[in-house]
């Protein structure tokens, strides 16, 4: 399981000694940012789009990907339908959610071009604000022709 940072920026080294990868989003996100969603005070802060998230999540897809392992992605935006086409795009191709979340996610992946989700991926990982990654996100979603999921 992949759910600090450190991890994260060792998964190189992990990658070489591991079978495969689980990404957990959820409390990869909260130790990155140092927000506890749970505390109502800063789970308003809480952001899987902030960029220091994304490039962590990034990393670690690659080394999966160059160690040849698989690399799963759970927590909450593996079953949101808006963070499909970017997970994708950077190489995901496991994704571990509740049963509920299957069929919006299945339709999402299958209006996609895997060609130009990662086209959109290289652009929106280039983003130093998660503002503009969530606009970036959400123009491809709608430039599909699929409607809000």
């Amino acid at each position: 399981m992949i759910e600090v940072p450190g991890a994260a920026l060792s998964a190189d080294g992990l990658a070489a000694v591991s079978d495969f990868f689980a990404i957990g989003t959820n409390d990869l996100t909260m130790y990155t940012l140092a927000i506890d969603r749970g505390d109502e005070r800063v789970a308003a802060l809480y952001e899987p789009l902030h960029p220091a998230v994304l490039r962590l999540i990034q990393f670690t897809v690659e080394a999966g990907l160059r160690y040849r392992i698989p690399v799963s992605i759970c927590g909450e935006i593996a079953g949101d339908p808006r963070f499909v086409p970017l997970l994708l795009g950077i190489g995901v191709r496991e994704l571990s959610m509740s049963a509920p979340k299957l069929p919006s996610v299945k339709e999402r992946i299958r209006a996609l071009s895997l060609t130009e989700a990662s086209r959109r991926a290289r652009t929106i990982m280039d983003q130093a604000d998660a503002k503009r990654i969530g606009e970036l996100l959400d123009d491809f979603i709608a430039n599909l022709g699929v409607h809000s999921i």
